[in-house]
């Protein structure tokens, strides 16, 4: 296993660029090759040049990092930084180990880079630790995108390519797919208990055999989830 890994940073705000430049001082296996506010400039290095990791802004002019990402050599790992959260579920459609939403704190950046140290660069993820994490999905129309506090989420529900998100007072669908939404959610406090159901357990009003009950709602626990579902309620059994 490598002990250093070369990293570079491409962002059009220099700020940000002079904290994650701070942050990466502070570990011992990152070092710190380059860093550029022109994406285009960034490209043409990272086109040259062996990098194991680089961290790319999102929201920058000439060419989005999305659009940058997908043009990177697939050895390099990516972690997204950018200000927007609206942007977190568009990040799974690249080779993206984690995304980082502005401000960035320290203890956040330091688990997203101790992936690639640890070899674990097979998903992103985003941070889900507090009751007051969102996200933004896009719904119908141009540039529309509806607000939704995970605290709030009662059941997300398959269909096909869409999902639909059962809130307290109103349901969301927006184009995505369960397994996508489901990489996203928190595993202390989300659940799947079918193939077309990700339950919230704070949720839950009864379990009775094969079915689950929040609020009025029944929904059904598939055989393949069944001994997961149970085994996790019974780390919450008095």
């Amino acid at each position: 296993m490598k002990n250093i890994f070369t990293c570079v940073i491409i962002d059009d705000e220099p700020a940000a660029i002079r904290l994650l430049e701070k942050y990466c001082t502070k570990v011992s296996f990152l070092e710190v090759k380059n860093t550029f506010t022109n994406p285009l400039e960034g490209l043409k290095y990272l086109e040259n040049e062996l990098i194991d990791l680089v961290f790319l802004d999102i929201q920058m002019p000439e060419i989005t990092g999305i659009q940058l990402s997908k043009i990177i050599d697939k050895k390099t790992k990516i972690i997204f930084t950018t200000a927007y959260p609206q942007f977190a579920l568009d990040s799974y459609e690249v080779a993206a180990i984690d995304y980082l939403l502005k401000p960035i704190e320290f203890e956040r950046f330091y688990t997203a880079i101790s992936k690639i140290k640890l070899g674990n660069t097979s998903k992103p993820s985003v941070d889900t630790t507090t009751t007051d994490d969102f996200f933004f999905f896009k719904t119908d129309g141009k540039n529309k995108y509806a607000k939704v506090f995970l605290k709030n989420i009662k059941y997300v529900e398959s269909l096909k390519n869409y999902i639909a998100i059962h809130l307290q007072d109103q349901q969301i669908i927006t184009y995505n797919t369960l397994k996508h939404f489901k990489e996203t959610l928190p595993t202390s406090s989300f659940i799947q208990i079918h193939k077309s159901y990700i339950i919230s357990m704070k949720h839950i009003d009864k379990i009775d055999n094969d079915s689950i009950w929040i609020d009025k709602q029944e929904l059904p626990i598939g055989n393949t989830y069944r001994k997961s579902f149970f085994d996790t309620i019974g780390d919450h059994q008095f």
